[in-house]
């Protein structure tokens, strides 16, 4: 049984190294073209440089009387701290929270999904990613060219997003955004993908799912951005429960599914190698989030301080309800859960945490540690699907009920701007809690999980006929430390 992977002896061996190569190539050739076109951009902006005294003195007059937003150094030093925050989420907090839950001999392998991809999506975020989520465009994406390679990303505000805070450092902190939400996908697929699949696929699903949805949601123009003018559904999502949470974690069920499971589950035991690395993992989560979600603000005031409140208080509550739900259940709580339960809590209250009380915050908490418990064993069970770091069961349910119980929940008193900014025909329209708020959260909670799914579906089938999805059997009996990077995480 070779799980779909094309034979590796006799005449299969020449083709796949054949292809093996011509894939390395390919992603070879992303920093020559890069190299390219930067000293094109130099030479360009060399050249200009080459204008008359008269001429330069003009524009530095003509410049000085624009009346340019002034700059916020106590929102941009904010800012920039919440983008350490969050790339720390992704490096050391998901690498080591995800590396002590699989197997010993998985363990490096599991770190490298997390680690490639601050090298590989900054790249796709600074060739077009940033302007496909962010420029100008319409309803559904942006132009990839406007921003392409960062061009006119600067010092100034860019109005549309923040007006004091520079454009640099808002792309900074979105970019953060991008690199983390596909390597939670990773989770699921732990243990049994090649590295060269998980890479393609990678590449294609920030460029077909997460650039799109990110411009639909928070992007000038986007189809569900609340405070736009181009907005046809308002949907509160104020630091990614669509954007990150439920595409990965949809995203994370279908490739579980298509990748089927890993051999020997769910007979043999497959236990965490190394809990401790996890709980470190986890703290640093809980710490990395507040710039996560503190950092949406985009400004070092009330609101900043309002959902930090709401993100701890929401972790607080949902370790707690996890751990005594798990209790109850099965006669003693694990350190795993109320870990488990704090990163719930987490992921749920994302959307909500720029628009809710601290009260309201702990309440969504209580509900994800119970509700994403049950997702984690009861139904994982029922389904008898492969996720194997539980991405959905956390990071899917969790959102969804986030998402959903905003739509309740929010309130104009923690963040004015929802009751007076959309308009719809001429009237101003408030969208604070109430059951018409929560008929859009749920559309926009629908759509996300069916285009996420429906084109990671696509884009694994695409994948597997490329370079298929899965290790050999006797591959994965070795360990994909070994098999697919060469070396081993601890001697014996």
């Amino acid at each position: 049984m070779n799980h779909g992977v094309p034979s590796t002896s006799g005449s299969g061996v020449f083709p796949a190294k054949i292809l093996t190569i011509r894939f390395v190539r390919l992603l070879l050739l992303v920093p020559v073209i890069c190299a390219v076109l930067g000293i094109g951009a130099t030479l360009a902006q060399a050249a200009d440089t080459g204008a008359s005294l008269e001429q330069r003195v003009a524009r530095l007059e003509q410049a000085s009387s624009s009346a340019a937003p002034a700059i916020n150094t106590g929102d941009n030093a904010w800012l920039l701290a919440s983008c350490a925050l969050v790339l720390m989420m992704t490096a050391p907090g998901l690498i080591l929270f995800y590396g002590g839950l699989v197997r010993s001999k998985n363990v490096l392998s599991t770190m490298m999904h997390s680690l490639i991809l601050m090298a590989l999506v900054s790249t796709l975020w600074m060739l077009f990613g940033y302007s496909m989520a962010f420029a100008p465009g319409n309803a559904f994406v942006g132009n990839p060219f406007t921003y392409f390679l960062l061009n006119g990303v600067g010092g100034a505000p860019n109005p549309d997003y923040s007006a004091t805070v520079p454009q640099q450092s808002f792309m900074l902190f979105q970019m953060m955004f991008a690199i983390i939400t596909p390597a939670l996908i990773s989770g699921a697929v732990a243990e049994r993908i090649r590295f060269k699949a998980y890479v393609l696929f990678t590449m294609l699903w920030v460029t077909v799912v997460y650039f799109p949805l990110c411009h639909m949601v928070w992007g000038a123009g986007g189809y569900f951005n609340w405070a736009s003018n181009g907005c046809k559904i308002p949907v509160l999502d104020f630091a990614g429960g669509t954007v990150v949470h439920i595409s990965s974690g949809v995203s994370a069920l279908v490739c579980a599914i298509v990748l089927g499971r890993r051999s020997g589950y769910p007979q043999e035991p497959m236990m965490p190698h190394n809990v401790v690395l996890s709980l470190i993992g986890a703290g640093l989560l809980w710490v990395g989030w507040f710039g996560f979600n503190g950092g949406s603000a985009l400004g070092a005031g009330a609101l900043a301080t309002s959902a930090f409140a709401a993100t701890h208080f929401s972790a607080a509550a949902a370790a707690l309800s996890w751990a005594a739900t798990e209790w109850l259940h099965k006669g003693r709580p694990s350190v795993l859960g109320a870990a488990s339960g704090m990163v719930a809590g987490l992921a749920t209250v994302t959307p909500a945490s720029g628009f809710i009380s601290v009260p309201a915050a702990f309440c969504i908490g209580l509900a994800a540690g119970i509700i994403c418990y049950f997702a984690v064993t009861k139904l994982k069970a029922r389904f008898a699907y492969d996720d194997s770091l539980d991405v959905f069961g956390v990071h899917g349910i969790g959102s969804m009920t986030g998402m959903l119980m905003l739509g309740f929940l929010a309130s104009a008193a923690v963040n004015p701007a929802i009751a007076s900014t959309f308009h719809a025909n001429g009237i101003t329209v408030s969208l604070a809690g109430g059951k018409a708020q929560f008929f859009n959260q749920a559309i926009a909670v629908i759509f996300t999980a069916v285009y996420a799914g429906g084109a990671s579906f696509i884009l694994l089938k695409l994948v597997d006929k490329l370079v298929g999805l899965r290790v050999h059997i006797e591959d994965e009996d070795a360990g994909l430390d070994l098999t697919q990077h060469g070396e081993r995480a601890y001697t014996e």
